[in-house]
């Protein structure tokens, strides 16, 4: 994979790997790689002679003039699979190829979206990707039919998957501390903030979280996993209507039991401007309801005259106020 990074991603990967609070990190994603190989046939065949890991990672700082690392014990686990996953990270590291998908990912294409700006992407195996305002998307140019169709997401989208005939995984990658795998299916992925979440709108997802010692979720459809970032363990699965989170991939903006608040944030997030609500009694009230996305000033004077509010701009930003007529 060598020659696929800018002297700049190469070095945001050498100041990664100096830092030894993230060995713990490379540890877990090579136990990740570790099992995936258990399924290959080398599985079958005699163990290899396990390396000294600690050996290995002090000569591939020493390669890379880092210095010596501080040292990480890591947990027991097959000597063939323990040798290859080391091999592989010190080969990856070494080549500067696609190392840390959280850091950034080192993908040929890359779409991004314009604040209040939609974007629909046509994917390599003929899947679509809908982007949101303020989001990012990476992937690769073609992908492998031995090998998963891998897309790394920031902002929010809306994914309609292709199944393929050789059942090939659809993963799309976040820095939420999971993944979303499918085979063929229609769900958004949401991270923003300290938020993320996963829609599924039909088929059936896996969300496989960073963390091993977590279980996967299977999501069905109608169904929403949610985290933040201060509560990583307590993630909220439930089921919800689909509309609201996915509405907004068709010009609509649609409200069910939404605080003005959450609102404040949604319009912050898609259009990049900073949305204030006037007083906190109104910050808690709740709108059903559906108005038209597109152009902001059109978007706020639906929203005047569906929820009866006042928008004013003012000093770069929007303040909403309460315009209902008291009665006498």
């Amino acid at each position: 994979m060598s020659g696929l990074t800018t002297p700049a991603e190469t070095a945001a990967v050498q100041a990664w790997l100096a830092d030894p609070a993230n060995q713990a990190q490379a540890q877990a994603w090579m136990r990740r790689h570790w099992d995936r190989l258990a399924a290959t046939p080398e599985a079958q065949q005699p163990a290899v002679e396990e390396p000294d890991y600690d050996a290995l990672l002090n000569t591939l700082h020493l390669k890379l003039g880092l210095g010596e690392p501080a040292r990480y014990v890591a947990p027991a686990a097959p000597r063939w699979r323990q040798w290859a996953a080391a091999a592989a990270l010190a080969g990856t590291v070494a080549g500067g190829g696609w190392l840390l998908y959280s850091q950034r990912p080192v993908a040929p294409r890359e779409v991004a979206t314009a604040y209040g700006q939609v974007n629909t992407i046509k994917l390599p195996d003929g899947s679509e990707a809908t982007l949101n305002g303020h989001s990012t998307l990476r992937y690769a140019n073609a992908w492998a039919a031995n090998q998963p169709r891998e897309v790394w997401l920031d902002g929010e989208g809306y994914f309609s998957v292709k199944h393929q005939p050789n059942n090939q995984r659809f993963v799309v990658h976040t820095r939420a501390g999971f993944a979303v795998e499918v085979l063929g299916t229609k769900f958004t992925v949401y991270r923003r903030r300290d938020q993320a979440r996963v829609v599924l709108l039909s088929g059936k997802v896996r969300v496989d979280f960073d963390d091993q010692q977590r279980p996967d979720v299977i999501l069905k459809p109608g169904e929403l996993l949610e985290t933040r970032d201060a509560q990583p363990l307590a993630a909220v699965h439930k089921a919800v209507r689909t509309a609201p989170y996915a509405a907004w991939k068709d010009a609509q903006l649609v409200l069910d039991e939404t605080s003005m608040a959450e609102l404040a944030t949604r319009l912050q997030d898609t259009y990049g401007v900073e949305v204030v609500v006037s007083n906190p009694e109104l910050a808690q009230r709740r709108m059903t309801g559906t108005v038209p996305v597109g152009d902001l000033d059109v978007l706020l004077q639906a929203l005047q005259e569906t929820f009866h509010l006042r928008a004013t701009r003012e000093a770069g930003r929007i303040v909403l106020a309460d315009n209902t007529v008291p009665t006498k």
